[in-house]
């Protein structure tokens, strides 16, 4: 405590408050602090821990061997956008979405931001997108066995699907035809990208995968406007990103500041919502305690992978929040499931290799998503700006760091 605030207090005069901008920024620092000590602590717990579920390697390797494992392996594709690839995770992901909508119906304050965009969607998003994920591993899952080798099949679940819901409104007729457009386009472009260009230069899969979302998204949306039982857009279309215009009695301040983070963790989900990202963040966490090499493909990788998705996170949200404040959203969460945990994945779990993929993706990712969104037709979903965005900064940034000291490549 500073002398001028114990003089204010000993003459009972009011102290003045904290300014804004201080306020966030302290909770942005001990949002990543306390994520860092997490990070620690959960490293040093798996010492010694059984191994109480199948590691990452056996989970692959048995995804088509029967019906159960079919089923785990599917769930666990709808986290692979935050690298988690767990099923519990899935699980936890949709329930606490399930929640947070039921919640909002009923007009609860603790529901937190709106799901689909605030379009009142999400059923309809979330009918699509699985159906649109299994399609994708029932029509192309033969070439994990046949490669031995992880494949995108879980793209549709992120892009297509939800986005033809949120630009045509519900009903079946839209939910299955983003669904099989989810999966006949976004998918096969993703697969060849990642195995054709990806993996012979060593590049960081997840450019294969965003890339086939947007490519897949182009063709699908121009499809769409040729089909006649598909309803025209909705008004809102063009403006068809998450409605957080309403960030709650603390206003845009430090409180909004970490659950705005959080929040970001199911962005790709179209979920975008604090419960969902607790349901997804808590049960992965708990997987990696009964065996460390089960999420994030075995790399037993996880602490670091979330610090820098929370560095990343943090942020973009303090130093684009005159955007979130002016806009009512703003694509912070790119580098989230993009750049940072791919810096991760493709340099180890070092100090330099967290840091370096948090700060550079925070700082390019966002504004440059929202350039390309801006550009895009009325009735194209601007996530396409988004995944392009995600695209671009991996594939600059991943080789230029390998160029640094303390760098050296794990793919």
């Amino acid at each position: 405590m500073s002398d001028t605030t114990r003089t204010l207090r000993a003459a009972g005069a009011p102290v003045p408050a904290l300014p804004p901008a201080a306020a966030r920024w302290l909770a942005g620092a001990a949002l990543v602090t306390a994520t860092a000590v997490l990070a620690v602590l959960l490293a040093r717990a798996t010492d010694g821990l059984p191994h109480v579920l199948p590691g990452y390697a056996r989970w692959q390797d048995e995804a088509y061997a029967g019906v159960p494992q079919f089923l785990r392996w599917w769930i666990g594709d709808a986290t692979e956008p935050q690298f988690f690839k767990s099923a519990p995770g899935g699980i936890a992901m949709i329930a606490g979405g399930w929640l947070a909508h039921t919640a909002a119906r009923r007009g609860r304050r603790w529901a937190g931001f709106p799901l689909a965009c605030g379009s009142g969607l999400w059923p309809w998003l979330l009918y699509s997108a699985v159906l649109g994920l299994l399609l994708s591993d029932l029509a192309w899952g033969w070439t994990i066995p046949a490669t031995g080798r992880w494949q995108p099949t879980f793209v549709p679940f992120v892009s297509v699907p939800p986005a033809v819901v949120l630009v045509y409104g519900a009903g079946w007729s839209v939910a299955v035809t983003g669904a099989v457009l989810g999966a006949a386009l976004a998918t096969p472009a993703a697969l060849v990208v990642t195995n054709f260009f990806c993996l012979p230069l060593h590049l960081p899969n997840v450019i294969g995968c965003v890339t086939g979302m947007w490519a897949g998204a182009l063709l699908a949306f121009l499809i769409c406007r040729h089909l006649p039982w598909m309803p025209g857009p909705l008004p809102a279309a063009r403006t068809g990103e998450p409605s957080a215009t309403v960030p709650g009695r603390g206003g845009f301040g430090a409180g909004w500041v970490v659950r705005r983070v959080l929040a970001d963790f199911t962005e790709a989900q179209f979920y975008g919502n604090e419960l969902a990202s607790a349901g997804l963040i808590g049960a992965t966490v708990v997987v990696y305690l009964l065996n460390p090499l089960t999420p994030v493909y075995g790399s037993t990788l996880l602490p670091a992978l979330l610090t820098a998705q929370v560095l990343a996170g943090t942020l973009g949200v303090l130093l684009y929040h005159r955007r979130w404040a002016a806009l009512g959203w703003y694509p912070t969460f790119v580098p989230v499931v993009s750049l940072a945990p791919a810096v991760v994945l493709t340099y180890g779990g070092t100090v330099q290799a967290v840091v370096a993929g948090a700060v550079c993706g925070a700082v390019a990712g966002p504004p440059l998503a929202a350039l390309i969104s801006r550009r895009l037709p009325a009735d194209f979903h601007p996530f396409i700006g988004n995944v392009a965005s995600m695209a671009v900064c991996t594939l600059v940034a991943v080789p230029l760091l390998g160029l640094l000291p303390g760098f050296a490549s794990t793919l």
